[in-house]
């Protein structure tokens, strides 16, 4: 009995516990001085041995850790190394997880989705613009900029007497204006 009263001491507080530590309390103070005196020497005793033990674990542990350090340095397992596995089992794990594999396929559905709305978006855009360069609106817009250019480039012509281009055209005009630069004209 003093054995299991002795492990329930060393037991987490939980309500079976406080119920035996009660008891135990009850117990040890029933008890005469003579009989205290010798249960706390025995446990004394009990606990120095444990705290032997205690030690000598930590001193075999220590041992077993740089022995397998040791071991781990001659086959070229580095800390860095053990790290690596560690992450490339990790992302291994997580890509066999159902979980990646459905957000993996939803990302790639939805890629896919965004992809084709693109595609339909630019072949609108391209059928529009097709649309109006054939149309009678832009048809006629580009009849009145060719005509008008040919009237610059005629009037040009007839007054040098030859043909040239058309920024020769106003390099010429600006130059008999006295104009040298199209900024000329705001300051004179």
């Amino acid at each position: 009995m003093e054995d299991h009263n002795s492990a329930n001491l060393s037991e987490p507080a939980s309500p079976a516990a406080s119920v035996a530590s009660a008891e135990i309390a009850a117990e040890y103070a029933a008890l005469t001085l003579e009989e205290k005196e010798q249960r706390r020497a025995e446990w004394n005793q009990e606990l120095a041995r444990v705290d032997e033990e205690i030690n000598t674990l930590r001193t075999v542990l220590a041992s077993k850790t740089r022995h397998a350090s040791d071991l781990r340095r001659k086959l070229g397992i580095t800390v860095w190394k053990e790290l690596t596995d560690d992450v490339n089992q990790g992302v291994k794990n997580l890509k066999e997880s159902h979980v990646f594999q459905r957000t993996e396929s939803v990302l790639k559905s939805t890629g896919e989705k965004t992809a084709s709305v693109f595609g339909s978006i630019t072949s609108g855009i391209t059928s529009k613009f097709s649309q109006m360069k054939n149309s009678e609106s832009m048809r006629s817009i580009e009849a009145s900029v060719g005509s008008a250019y040919e009237n610059v480039k005629t009037k040009v012509a007839s007054r040098s007497g030859s043909v040239t281009s058309f920024p020769d055209a106003l390099d010429e005009n600006n130059t008999s204006s006295g104009l040298n630069s199209p900024t000329d004209s705001l300051t004179k």
